[in-house]
């Protein structure tokens, strides 16, 4: 069976389960479509309103007590001309796949932010057809120029 919980702030997210866990399990289930700990962690900073963060919060999903499945959902700041939430972060252990996780834990993220949704995926992750089925469309092909280091 599926539970699925909310966290909000740090407080709450030490009591569920700890903040390195929490990154590991993200660093290690988007596998190559993920980001570095460092990055995972910096966006659960700006989730729980930290270092001029905006806000959102995360969801901790478990399949019969065991963690299987996690979200990380931040406000932009920002309506109409961009959605008001972007979900950064959803991986689902691979172990629990095809069972309808992935999706839960996308709905339930939708469902408890306030506002609409937007998300950035790669063409070649095989979650763009899940979030098609939730029913994201694609707006806009993204573009990035990056200064370098």
């Amino acid at each position: 069976m599926l539970e699925i919980k909310k966290i909000e702030n740090e407080a709450e997210l030490g009591k569920e389960i700890s903040r390195e866990k929490f990154i590991d399990f993200l660093f290690v289930h988007l596998d190559q479509f993920g980001d570095s700990k460092s990055a995972i962690s910096k966006c659960i900073d700006f989730a729980f309103g930290k270092n001029g963060g905006l806000g959102g919060f995360l969801l901790v999903a478990y399949w019969d007590g065991e963690l299987c499945g996690e979200l990380i959902m931040n406000k932009t700041g920002m309506s109409e001309f961009i959605p008001e939430n972007i979900l950064v972060y959803i991986a689902v252990n691979s172990n629990f796949r095809n069972k309808g996780i992935g999706r839960q834990i996308a709905e339930r993220g939708i469902k408890e932010a306030e506002g609409n949704v937007k998300l950035h995926v790669e063409y070649e992750n095989p979650a763009k057809r899940l979030y098609e089925r939730i029913g994201f469309t694609t707006k806009y092909a993204e573009m990035r120029y990056n200064k370098g280091k």
